[in-house]
């Protein structure tokens, strides 16, 4: 059954420093989906540690409590842009299907398990040093994921349409004006 969804996709620092931004949206555009938000984004470790919170859960499960923290320490470096370049380009992409269709495109996490002509296959990499995969490009895996990441990449107004409820606070704020 198709419905409508939305799916949060970040190109990673990697991405953006190997130039593949025109080259990962050009795959993406086969979706058909809409674009209705995209900003640059310099990730603070805030941002970083609230987006990978159940993945320390996850490393630390499957790796042991030392191994768990250094996987997750160096993602979090990884999207901070530590060994890359500090900025990352979110996209909130919606239409039919979003997550799936996405996901299909990106290929699986681990580039080495990717199909070669998915987005992960053709531009990721383990990094032999770190052990962190490279994979150039997030994607939602689920609805209930999509919500959250988009949450907390984006504020209501950043999209174009509004896809969750919002309300209306009034009150008094500073804001920056072009000069």
């Amino acid at each position: 059954m198709e419905k409508n969804q939305a799916c949060l996709v970040i190109i990673k620092p990697d991405g953006l420093l190997k130039s593949l931004t025109g080259n990962i949206i050009t795959a993406l555009s086969e979706t058909k989906l809409k674009i209705i938000a995209a900003k640059i984004v310099s990730v603070k470790k805030e941002l970083a540690e609230k987006h990978y919170c159940q993945l320390k859960e996850n490393q630390i499960k499957k790796h042991g409590k030392e191994k768990g923290i250094k996987i997750f320490e160096d993602t979090l470096k990884y999207i901070m842009g530590e060994y890359h370049t500090n900025r990352v380009l979110a996209l909130v992409y919606y239409g039919e299907n979003a997550i799936e269709k996405i996901r299909e495109i990106a290929g699986p996490t681990n580039p080495e398990d990717a199909n070669p002509v998915s987005i992960r296959g053709r531009y990721g990499r383990i990094n032999s040093k770190t052990g962190v995969f490279e994979n150039c490009i997030h994607a939602s895996d689920s609805e209930e994921s999509a919500e959250k990441e988009i949450k907390l990449w984006f504020s209501p107004e950043e999209l174009v349409i509004n896809i969750y409820p919002v309300k209306i606070i009034k009150k008094e704020i500073e804001i920056k004006k072009w000069d």
